[in-house]
């Protein structure tokens, strides 16, 4: 294939909610290019994106794949993306390195969460929409009131450019309002159509719908704008010619319908995008920033020196790890040297690779604009800028949404610690929106991931990628004990062994401090009573008694200690002595001033249709919650509230269940705060149980 130029690339991602039907919508393209002589099935695992274990085994997207086909001279790099939610952060980093987007909107359905996701991101990226209603050929299908829904969403720059004549099970019309044309498809899969002149009410129609969408593109341009007035209309040049300028203005919202399944309205959709979709011309310059200062810069497409940038990571059987990457700037060879910017080391290019799914098309060299992948670059990781080493820069990179949902590793077999090291930390540079820490308080290894799918394929890559055996349980709460009033504890440490023996007295006072203030430790003593070199023995035995905890194996916060008097012996007092003397006087002090367990309070927005609400409000209520508010944004309604930290466990599940997969949420910690009695008798209860080894705290 020879090196199409900037200009005749069309690089979009196809995005949108769960079940829109994106894979098969990619499918039809591939069908109608010619590229697959029959479209697969997702159900059967046939599909050239959904090829990968987890795709086959949830029957959904889990990863963003690369296909590329070409249609009217054009070379098409298409992203299809996951819409679950739990696999946002792929169609996130996608929409980051298209031209533009293409938001699949299922006609049944309608606009939903993972659809406003998408759609915020391509605007915040500065890359057009194009909507497709797809699945019109479903027995419900809605087609105006998602048209109208659009609308109300997007404003009246959203326009039909098809229509369909006869939706439901037999859908294969479509009125063309550019071509004023009734385009008839074959529904057997391959895409044919054929256009004629339209007749009737719907010439009646589509001239209506012309002539309203040539006053939309003369609105975008006051160029076109004075035209119009002064002529009455534009010509069929003038308008189609600022077609692609209205588009990139975002002025004028393309929408098309579709059926994926039966490959009906995708040839006209094609033409569309050849015709007048972005190209990496449309975004010449991206930001950067110089590896060197950190100054703000721009890379542009004409550029000579090689910029791009990897966006995704994944590790193929029998394969190694493949690199998908976008060119911003020059060209790259196979065997040519590139510097990562982000590391400071450098990158041999190996072989280059033009995917469509699992297939692979070897290519000696790709040029700006286009996307590739390549493999075994041994430093190279999800978001890092390959660069030439005289011009190092940087290219920003996606903000991925934070983990929602938490789990704890419990290793099966011992010896297996350092694979789980090595496969957490190789997963977490192939998917960033996955995090993980060892947690030396909680003693637990926590992993983080966007919702229960998302930590289930993660722990089922771990399993089968790097054969360790583990389980998945509820992560313990970090919470706290302090006190409610000042108490004081006098004790003695005597040992005799035979020979030096050890002996301490320790005189304590304890008393509450602020929330947030920590451990104070002062020492009052007066005389000679204690040698003051025995002073930081006892800080330390009071250090360790805090880190250890007393009511349920928790960190103590918020006291202040005073070794305020003791005794010593010439002979046997030593450090040991009254590190143990201070432990056991400051647990003993402890237990006098009421103790009370605090638990961490977190801040949570959920995110849901406004019918959801009263559901969303009142399981908040029997999780302990506190509504702070709600707000208005678009159609949705953003409940906050404070919640226990302890009632928020797959609280993401919770919420799809309650809403239908609509609602999504995100949390952070806010303080801590004092548990009420019950429940902390519970949680001390179930420590007790814990350290006498019948069980783990649940929570």
């Amino acid at each position: 294939m020879a090196t199409p130029s900037a200009g005749d690339l069309r690089n979009f991602a196809i995005v949108g909610h769960a079940s829109s039907g994106k894979t098969t919508l990619s499918e039809a393209m591939l069908a109608c290019a010619g590229v697959i002589g029959r479209m697969g099935n997702i159900a059967q695992g046939t599909t050239v994106s959904d090829y990968h274990v987890s795709e086959k085994q949830h029957q959904i997207s889990t990863q963003t794949s690369l296909l590329h086909c070409t249609w009217m001279g054009k070379k098409l790099n298409i992203l299809d993306t996951p819409g679950y939610l739990d696999f946002m952060s792929e169609a996130l980093a996608a929409v980051h390195v298209a031209d533009f987007a293409l938001v699949v909107v299922h006609a049944q359905h309608g606009i939903g969460v993972g659809t406003e996701r998408v759609w915020n991101c391509a605007t915040d990226c500065g890359i057009p929409k194009v909507i497709v209603i797809n699945a019109v050929d479903k027995q419900n299908a809605h087609f105006d009131e998602v048209l109208a829904d659009a609308r109300a969403h997007y404003g009246s720059k959203v326009f039909p450019l098809n229509v369909p004549i006869n939706p439901g099970p037999n859908f294969n019309q479509v009125l063309d309002v550019l071509r004023n044309e009734v385009v008839t498809y074959e529904t057997d899969g391959h895409g044919k159509f054929r256009g004629e002149p339209a007749t009737g009410e719907w010439e009646d129609s589509v001239t209506q719908l012309h002539r309203e969408l040539i006053e939309l593109i003369a609105e975008s341009d006051d160029t076109l704008l004075n035209k119009f007035f002064e002529q009455g209309s534009l010509s069929e040049e003038e308008f189609r010619a600022g077609i692609h300028a209205a588009v990139q203005a975002q002025m004028f919202i393309p929408l098309f319908c579709t059926s994926a399944t039966s490959n009906v309205g995708i040839g006209r959709l094609l033409d569309f995008i050849a015709k007048y979709g972005s190209s990496p011309l449309d975004r010449e310059k991206v930001d950067a920033e110089d590896a060197r200062s950190g100054a703000q810069m721009e890379v542009k497409v004409g550029g000579t020196e090689p910029v791009l940038q990897v966006f995704k990571t994944m590790n193929e059987e029998h394969f190694g790890e493949l690199s998908f990457f976008r060119i911003y700037s020059g060209q790259i060879t196979t065997g040519g040297d590139s510097f990562n910017a982000n590391r400071n080391v450098t990158e041999r290019i190996g072989q280059i690779f033009l995917l469509n799914g699992r297939t692979r098309e070897t290519v000696s060299r790709l040029g700006a604009g286009d996307i590739g992948a390549t493999v075994k670059l041994k430093n190279t990781h999800t978001g890092d800028t390959l660069c030439a080493p005289n011009h190092p820069v940087k290219l920003p990179v996606p903000e991925y949404p934070r983990p929602n949902i938490h789990a704890a590793l419990q290793p099966k077999a011992r010896g297996e610690e350092d694979k789980v090291a090595a496969g957490l930390a190789t997963l977490h540079n192939e998917d960033p929106a996955f995090v993980f820490r060892a947690d030396p308080e909680l003693r637990q290894t926590i992993i983080s991931a966007q919702g229960e799918l998302h930590l289930e394929v993660i722990a089922e890559r771990l399993r089968r990628r790097f054969r360790v055996h583990f389980d998945l349980i509820e992560p313990r709460v970090p919470y706290r004990e302090t006190i409610h009033s000042r108490a004081e504890h006098r004790y003695r440490h005597k040992k005799q062994t035979g020979g030096a023996g050890q002996f301490a007295e320790v005189a304590l006072t304890l008393a509450p401090t602020p929330r947030n203030s920590g451990i104070a430790f002062t020492e009052s003593l007066s005389g000679q009573c204690v040698d003051r070199v025995f002073v930081p023995s006892v800080q330390r035995g009071i250090g360790i008694a805090c880190a250890e905890g007393i009511l349920a194996g928790c960190r103590v916060v918020d006291v202040e200690a005073n070794f305020y008097d003791g005794l010593m012996h010439p002979v046997d007092s030593k450090d040991i002595a009254f590190q143990v003397a201070g432990y056991w006087a400051f647990k003993e002090a402890f237990m006098k001033a009421r103790p009370c367990l605090l638990e961490p309070i977190n801040v949570i927005d959920v995110r849901i249709p406004e019918d959801c609400v009263g559901k969303v409000v009142g399981d908040l209520s029997s999780r302990r919650g506190r509504i702070l508010g709600t707000d208005v944004e678009g159609q949705f309604q953003i409940v906050r509230a404070e919640v226990p930290a302890m009632e928020l466990y797959r609280y993401a599940s919770a919420l799809r269940s309650l809403t239908g997969g609509r609602g999504i949420h995100s949390e952070e910690f806010s303080r801590y705060e004092e548990m009420p009695r019950e429940i902390e008798q519970r949680v001390i209860d179930e420590a007790k149980k814990a350290r006498a080894g019948n069980s783990s705290p649940a929570r």
